[in-house]
């Protein structure tokens, strides 16, 4: 059944990212017979991104939705992973990419078009784990998924486990851990969490779209880190929350800075996602919030779009596009378990948009 299972969501993965990938063109009304067209379509205008896997659903229903409101709008997504998308925005081989780690100082300066960081949803990471059998979720506290994934809790009956779960049955099981292999704004996110709360995490490992990481098996992309999660008894890794919910993943409750264990929640991610306070560039990031009902693994997940587009078409597209993204787009993100964007980031944003091409 477990073989089942996989098969169905390769399936329903392959027709998403398809569907994603080649979204069709909406084709214009012939004239009648004998008759001539009194109207003249549109020009189609094509935009292409890639980037972060983390807001694929998300942006895989507001482009489709968006394709209602403008049919000669056709935006293509491929979901590579942050550091790959931020390497083509560079190149400038896309009009657009994703990211879950807003670009630096350094990466903008090598684009000349300029670089607009626009906020376009947030969500949160969650700690997945594959232990048949258990009837609550488990309860894990820093030092202890921080020595998980620094390699030094290897077993799941590990008494530091047992002690924040004593109403558990832990199986004597070797831990499987698995993180990412690829450049990933998840890596960064997670990365960056466990530096704020581990000193020897910083010291050992660090933070960073790519980190060496000191034990555990690396697989591609957030539905690659899910699949390997969900068919390996033992298994835990880190994964993107929409996807988790998805694939019907265990998901840890985790110590936050209080000592609170909260489990992850769209009410619980957008507590914590309250003390991300922007910047520069419209850069936020909150490593650790302090709330007692904050779930502490909390992102925005940027747009990236250049300041200037050759193309004015194009660059009229997606000024709207962004601007719909920013207010009618957002109704869409509770159902697929993102985080709606605060006010204050939606203001912020609508004004980056509003000064692009005004370099």
């Amino acid at each position: 059944m477990l073989y089942t299972a996989l098969q169905r969501w390769g399936r329903w993965l392959a027709i998403m990212l398809a569907a994603l990938t080649f979204i069709t063109a909406c084709q214009t009304q012939a004239p009648e017979e004998g008759g001539s067209a009194t109207t003249t379509a549109a020009p189609i205008v094509t935009l292409n991104g890639s980037g972060a896997s983390f807001p694929l659903f998300f942006y895989q229903r507001i482009f489709d939705e968006y394709r209602a409101i403008a049919p000669n709008v056709q935006v293509n997504y491929q979901p590579i992973g942050s550091a790959a998308g931020i390497q083509q925005m560079i190149a400038e081989t896309v009009d657009f990419g994703g990211s879950d780690i807003a670009m630096t100082d350094a990466e903008i300066a090598e684009v000349e078009r300029g670089v607009v960081l626009v906020p376009l949803t947030a969500g949160m990471v969650a700690i997945a784990y594959n232990l048949p059998g258990l009837d609550q979720p488990l309860q894990l506290s820093r030092s202890v998924y921080s020595d998980i994934f620094l390699g030094k809790i290897t077993q799941w009956n590990d008494p530091a486990i047992a002690a924040t779960n004593p109403d558990l049955t832990l199986p004597d099981l070797p831990i499987i851990l698995v993180h990412r292999s690829d450049g990933s704004g998840t890596n960064a996110i997670f990365t960056a969490h466990l530096s704020a709360i581990s000193s020897e995490w910083a010291d050992a490992v660090g933070t960073g779209l790519n980190v060496q990481w000191p034990a555990g098996v690396g697989v591609k992309a957030n539905a690659g880190v899910g699949a390997q999660i969900l068919q390996a008894e033992g298994a835990i890794g880190y994964v993107e929350y929409s996807y988790a919910q998805k694939l019907g993943l265990s998901l840890a409750a985790l110590e936050n800075q209080s000592g609170e264990f909260v489990a992850p929640s769209l009410e619980a991610g957008a507590a914590g996602l309250q003390e991300a306070e922007f910047g520069d560039r419209l850069r936020a990031f909150v490593t650790d919030p302090a709330a007692a009902d904050a779930y502490p693994l909390v992102t925005y997940s940027w747009l990236l779009v250049y300041q200037d587009y050759e193309d004015a078409a194009k660059a009229e597209a997606m000024q709207a596009l962004l601007r719909w993204s920013l207010t009618e787009g957002q109704q869409f993100s509770t159902d697929l378990g993102y985080i709606p964007l605060p006010a204050p980031a939606v203001a912020a944003a609508t004004d980056a948009i509003a000064a692009m091409g005004e370099s």
